[in-house]
């Protein structure tokens, strides 16, 4: 290796000062020690293409909770694989700890477990696995990606769910099933009882009081079976941001609260995502548990940037039910994209339907209405008291054709919504 060396250095430095030649020796020596001791290691590593994988996954977890990954990994090869093992899930997975270390003997199997904490609802996917083998020096290794899909379906939080104990207890009161009796509400007869002051002259059941010979009314109670159907907006105008939060995503916690409340009201819910074309539909007829299916729908669902076309829903909804209906409208009350779509046909569909549109409102245009401190306020302030003015004369237009209108905050949209279907089951009106 010496005399190799010093006829390399011959070579290759030529006129170089005799000073430098012993280190110049030195070092030439010591890498080629190095480079022969890495190829041996490397050779000596384990083949990464000789490894098997295989993950398990849950089928679905909700956003803001964790879960784990679980990769197999396999050894083939005639040596021991040392290797780093990365998962390449997307940045949005929140993977805690993507790269592993495992040595696995010949023929046996080590697991490891990432952590994933979801930062986005949808489809989370990851489709290769990255494994680094080392020789036995650690001075080498071999590398190669391989094929490992997996899918991870995030669901929509159901924050909302919190309102749900209240807003059933309401719905009990109503139906009568509770120890609160309300007289006259709903248009279904529910049984004969003695008349008591204060009670409506019009409950009463002559018939009833001629065979009687006493004053007998009729009690009423909700109308149970009726549909409701919620559109959910996914055109562009769902994409903008509210409190850090998509408005489309607000929507979905409106309507989710809704349906399973409607359900537990006795009535038959619908649930159709759309813009130009359908983009997710639930059918009160399918099997299973409603809610389960509405956030399965609704996980993959983003906003797609193009103007809703409000013309195609009436012929929708008339696909969903050819009778009378609730229908909620989930959307945005910008003057622009609705006065040019959805008032046109809103007129329609209050001839047949009962109406309700709900829309997100953003509290930051009141915050800004009330700053005047600097020029740039005022402005500013002037802009939100122009946009606040164009959403009430948009309201204005919608309950002008019939339509119930619920404008809220985003925590305070999805109970104003249930509470504007318990009212309308209250007054008969479904």
């Amino acid at each position: 290796m010496t005399i190799t060396g010093r006829f390399v250095l011959v070579a290759f430095l030529g006129t170089l000062p005799v000073a430098l030649y012993p280190g110049a020796v030195s070092i030439l020596i010591w890498s080629g020690a190095l480079v022969a001791a890495a190829g041996l290691d490397l050779a000596l590593a384990a083949s990464p293409r000789k490894t098997g994988l295989s993950r398990e996954l849950p089928d679905s977890v909700r956003l803001t909770e964790a879960c784990t990954s679980a990769l197999r990994v396999r050894n083939y090869s005639r040596r021991r694989l040392r290797a780093d093992v990365r998962e390449a899930w997307q940045p949005s997975a929140g993977a805690v700890d993507p790269v592993h270390h495992v040595s696995v003997p010949t023929g046996e199997a080590r697991q490891i477990l990432v952590k994933l904490f979801p930062e986005r609802r949808g489809h989370l996917r990851v489709e290769h696995v990255t494994i680094r083998s080392f020789g036995p020096l650690g001075l080498a290794a071999r590398q190669v990606s391989v094929p490992a899909p997996g899918l991870l379906r995030v669901l929509p939080p159901f924050h909302s769910k919190r309102h749900l104990p209240s807003k059933l207890r309401r719905l009990r009161e109503l139906d009568g099933r509770a120890a609160v009796q309300i007289r006259g509400a709903g248009t279904e007869f529910d049984s004969l009882r003695d008349y008591v002051r204060g009670d409506d002259v019009r409950s009463i059941d002559w018939r009833a009081t001629a065979r009687r010979r006493d004053t007998v009314v009729r009690t009423w109670r909700p109308e149970r079976d009726r549909r409701v159907v919620i559109v959910l907006d996914t055109s562009r105008t769902s994409a903008a941001r509210i409190n850090d939060e998509p408005r489309l995503d607000t929507s979905m916690e409106a309507a989710l609260l809704l349906a399973v409340l409607a359900q537990r009201g006795g009535d038959r819910v619908d649930f159709l995502a759309f813009d130009r074309r359908p983009r997710a539909r639930v059918d009160s007829a399918a099997k299973g548990n409603l809610l389960n299916s509405l956030v399965k729908a609704m996980a993959p669902l983003e906003a797609e940037l193009i103007e809703a076309d409000w013309s195609r829903v009436p012929a929708q909804i008339r696909s969903i039910s050819s009778h009378r209906s609730l229908v909620v409208l989930l959307t945005s009350l910008d003057s622009g994209a609705v006065e040019e779509g959805l008032l046109p046909v809103l007129a329609g569909l209050t001839s047949q339907h009962v109406v309700v549109v709900a829309s997100v409102s953003d509290p930051r245009l009141d915050e800004m209405r009330g700053e005047r401190q600097s020029a740039a306020d005022v402005y500013r302030a002037a802009a939100a008291e122009r946009a606040l003015l164009d959403r009430a004369a948009v309201t204005a237009q919608f309950r002008q054709l019939g339509a119930e209108v619920v404008d809220a905050a985003p925590q305070e949209l999805p109970p104003q919504l249930a509470d504007m279907y318990i009212r309308l089951k209250a007054a008969g009106r479904l």
